[in-house]
């Protein structure tokens, strides 16, 4: 069995990885907030122009995997955080139309090999022993947002999953642990 890609579960360790990468880069900072807070899969993030966020409050985009048709609104964090970007980017590329969002030091679009890099190198460096990768962000987003929404019907409908099962499995939320909670409840 191949080792799975998990979410980070102590969300303190999630802002320990932002502060981390924000002391890199902004870029390598904002791949790792839009990830871990939209809870868009690493194509669709690095698919991203300019266009797609400059000014906007809300993204719609085709998912790069399903082709399905996705609109969510930008929370204050990203919006604030995209818009530093953009700014300090725009001192040594442009930042117009369809220009990709995120790019590397070539200027060409980043490519996922280099977003696992810098995930892995920051968890390493802040000691989290957690199969990390770049669907950790999305991972990230779905059990944290798990936890404060308790709606798994709601997450599986972001996520576009046929199953609520699928979800929770997903997200690393064990029968074992749904045992527990039975276990630990009463009224």
């Amino acid at each position: 069995m191949k080792n799975l890609v998990e979410p980070i579960k102590d969300k303190k360790l999630v802002e320990e990885v932002e502060k981390y990468l924000a002391k890199q880069s902004l870029r390598n900072q904002l791949i790792w907030v839009f990830g871990c807070n939209t809870g868009l899969r690493i194509s669709d993030i690095l698919g991203l122009n300019v266009e797609d966020v400059d000014g906007k409050s809300f993204i719609e985009i085709r998912e790069k995997k399903t082709g399905k048709y996705k609109r969510f609104p930008l929370n204050n964090k990203l919006q604030s955080l995209t818009k530093e970007y953009l700014v300090e980017r725009a001192k040594t590329y442009s930042v117009t139309g369809d220009n990709p969002l995120f790019i590397g030091k070539k200027h060409h679009r980043l490519d996922r090999s280099q977003v696992y890099r810098f995930i892995n190198d920051a968890c390493k460096a802040l000691d989290i022993a957690v199969n990390v990768g770049c669907h950790t962000m999305r991972k990230n987003f779905g059990l944290h947002f798990y936890k404060q929404y308790n709606n798994i019907a709601l997450l599986q409908k972001i996520f576009q999953h046929s199953a609520p099962s699928i979800t929770l499995r997903y997200i690393g939320i064990t029968q074992e642990e749904i045992d527990e909670s039975y276990m630990n409840f009463e009224l």
